[in-house]
Formats: structure tokens, C-alpha cells, sequence
């Protein structure tokens, strides 16, 4: 079976939460008898065609880039020539010139969607785009949401609930590098191993500004890994507070990152908007057996973290909620090494690839036999 995934963004040029599931998606359709490739945009496609591990990727030229929704001439012909090759497309939701392509080309083969979050900050956009929005989820042959939260509290999703099923993300912790020992005694010198540690993109979505008010006068330091939009307005405002306590790498190599993962002795995640659907970080935060701090924001993030068994959840946008939840764990170590471990056993349960990846084939599956039975 070979399958086509269509998102806006894709690696080598972006890492984020969903190019991770759909890398995690191909590498792990393989042992399944699925092939998978990706098609995307690219600002520099050259050359148009790379290998990411085992899968191809196909790169379309972005000509202009308007409210994030990344614009091409030349994916739709590109997007013709790849779907003849394919058995199944798989979308990425959101994206509008993906319901453009999907319309304009009148390509006929099964379609799953995963929607991977609400649009919520481009509100006027979506007044217009909601019309195509509303065709375009009503023409797929399955929606997949990654967690019951996000299935019941989007307004969006609640006129397909007949076709939506929620198959949550997943992780092979084989596909992340073993931490290399000299990076680790490099770690453990220059921030010891009682460090409190967020790990993402820094958007405008993400409660960092929460985190830097929670730490006025903490007798903790936060370690924040990753760059983005805001991330020069955050270090303006840690150094307006005088926040010694908490300390900017950058974005770091995923060697680094693993490190760091393992060394540190609780992960905080504040965002506060449903922008953030899931979190990633919190299922690699899981899988290294990490007490997590959240916020109830009515999405994944609460099902990734289950209050008082792996961790912590508190309000949005509270720093004295936030202050309150990590000086409870920093006090009590053996409270917060528990939930750890209920962390490492959820995500065992309920959060490998292997599990996303076998569902997923189901779904696929599903999908070219009622087409077959259909049309014989």
C-alpha cells in the first residue's frame, strides 16, 4: 500500500509536533506494508526530491507565505503526478491550499485526515475559509483527532463525529539517538541535575510568558530549549525581571535534547491556547519517565498528562497556579518520582508508534476495502 502525505511543512526544513507524527507515521508503516512519502513546500526545493530516514520527499516551490498557509503554482501538478502513484492520501489539517488541491484535482482515491488542531488565532480568515473548511471535512472519508478531548470540545469536529475517530500520537523511543555520555557530563557540569525543563517551539501559544512571571525569586532554575517568533520578547522580559534562574539555550541538536531529557528533573509545558492540540513534548517528556506540569486548555495536552498520576494540571495563563504546582513537586521528590513513573507506564500503554502506526494501518485498511466493495 502506498500512501501520500500532504502537509505544508515538513522535515528537513521544519521540526514540530506534526512533522514528527508523520515521520513516525512513515518510518513506522514499513514493518505494516505501507510506503509512505510526503509531499510539502518548500522555500528552497533543491533538490525537489530527499530521503528523510527510508521515506521520500517530495518539495513543491512556496512562492508566498500569508497568515502560516504557505502558498505554490507548482504542487498542484506536482500533487497530480504523486497521487497516481498513491493508494491513499493522508491529509494534515490545517491547511487551506490543501483543500484546494484536494478539490481542484478531482483526485478520487480513499482520503483520512488527521485533524491535528482548530484554527484560533486568524479569525477573520476563517470566516472566509470556513465555507471550503466545511466542504472539504464533509468530503474526506475519515477524520482522525489524536485525543477524545480535543474530539469533544471542537466546535469544528462535532458535524462529522460519524467518521472521526481518536487515535492518539505516538513515539519509538528507538528513533531518537542514545545520549552520548561526554554530552551528558557536559550537561550535568553546567546545569546540574535538579533543573525544571521546557522543550518546543516558541510561539505566541506556548505560556512561556507565564513561566518567566512564575519564576520571580524561584529557588529553581528553568531551563527553556528552543527558539521561534517570540523568542527574543521573552528574553526581553526575563531580563526586565531580573530572572537569573532561567536560562535560554536555543535550539539544540536532538543529542542535546535527549540529554537534557533525561537529566532533568521535571517538565513544565504552559501553553494556555487550544493552538497547542497535543504536545509532542509532553509524550518525550513521558517517555523519558518525567513528572510534567500542563495546562487545562480542553486538548491533548490533558490527555498525554492525567492530573495526580503523571503529573500536574493547572489554569491557563496563572502564574501563581503554575509557581504552586513546581514548588510542590521540587518539595517533594519522591511524590514527583511517582508520577514520573506513571508517566513512563501511560505512555507505554497508550503512546508508542507502534500502536499509532497498527491503528492507523487499520483506518487505511478499512478505507481501500469498503472503496473496493464499492467499486469492484
Amino acid at each position: 500500500m502506498r500512501v501520500l502525505h500532504v502537509f505544508k511543512t515538513y522535515l528537513p526544513d521544519t521540526t514540530g509536533g506534526i512533522e514528527q507524527v508523520i515521520f513516525q507515521l512513515c518510518q513506522g508503516g514499513y514493518p505494516l506494508g505501507i510506503q509512505g512519502e510526503v509531499l510539502t513546500l518548500s522555500p528552497q526545493p533543491e533538490p525537489a526530491l530527499v530521503k528523510v530516514a527510508d521515506h521520500p520527499v517530495y518539495r513543491a516551490k512556496q512562492d508566498l507565505c500569508i497568515a502560516s498557509t504557505g502558498l505554490s503554482r507548482q504542487i498542484f501538478s506536482l500533487f497530480k503526478a504523486r497521487i497516481a502513484e498513491a493508494d491513499l492520501v493522508h491529509f494534515h489539517f490545517p491547511w487551506p491550499l490543501m483543500d484546494l488541491l484536494h478539490f481542484c484535482t478531482q483526485q478520487r482515491r480513499p482520503t483520512v485526515l488527521s485533524y491535528h488542531s482548530d484554527i484560533v488565532r486568524q479569525r477573520l480568515l476563517l470566516s472566509l475559509y470556513r465555507p471550503l473548511m466545511q466542504r472539504f471535512l464533509g468530503s474526506v472519508d475519515r477524520i482522525v483527532v489524536a485525543s477524545p478531548n480535543y474530539q469533544q470540545s471542537s466546535q469544528t469536529l462535532q458535524p462529522y463525529r460519524h467518521k472521526t475517530e481518536v487515535i492518539p500520537f505516538g513515539l519509538d523511543p528507538l528513533a531518537y539517538p542514545s545520549a552520548n555520555p561526554e554530552r551528558m557530563a557536559f550537561w550535568r557540569q553546567q546545569l546540574g541535575e535538579r533543573f525544571f525543563l521546557f522543550v518546543g517551539v516558541l510561539r505566541y501559544y506556548k505560556g512561556l510568558h507565564t513561566a518567566l512571571e512564575a519564576m520571580q525569586n524561584a529557588p529553581y532554575p528553568l531551563v527553556i530549549v528552543g527558539s521561534g517568533p517570540q523568542e527574543q520578547a521573552l528574553k526581553t522580559m526575563a531580563q526586565r525581571l531580573g530572572l537569573s534562574n532561567v536560562i535560554f539555550l536555543g535550539k539544540l541538536d536532538d543529542q542535546d535534547k535527549i540529554c537534557l531529557l533525561q537529566l532533568c528533573y521535571a517538565f513544565v509545558f504552559p501553553s494556555h491556547l487550544r493552538s497547542e492540540a497535543f504536545g509532542i513534548s509532553l509524550l518525550e517528556a513521558s517517555m523519558y519517565g518525567k513528572p510534567m506540569i500542563s495546562c487545562e486548555i480542553g486538548t491533548g495536552t490533558s490527555f498525554v498528562n492525567q492530573h495526580g498520576e503523571t503529573g500536574l494540571v493547572i489554569p491557563p495563563e496563572d502564574p501563581q497556579a503554575l509557581r504552586a504546582a513546581m514548588q510542590q513537586l521540587w518539595g517533594q521528590p519522591e511524590r514527583a518520582a511517582q508520577l514520573g513513573q506513571g508517566a513512563a507506564r501511560r505512555f507505554e500503554e497508550l503512546f508508542t508508534a507502534q500502536r499509532m502506526c497498527s491503528e492507523m494501518a487499520r483506518v487505511y485498511r478499512e478505507l481501500l476495502e469498503s472503496k473496493t466493495t464499492q467499486h469492484p
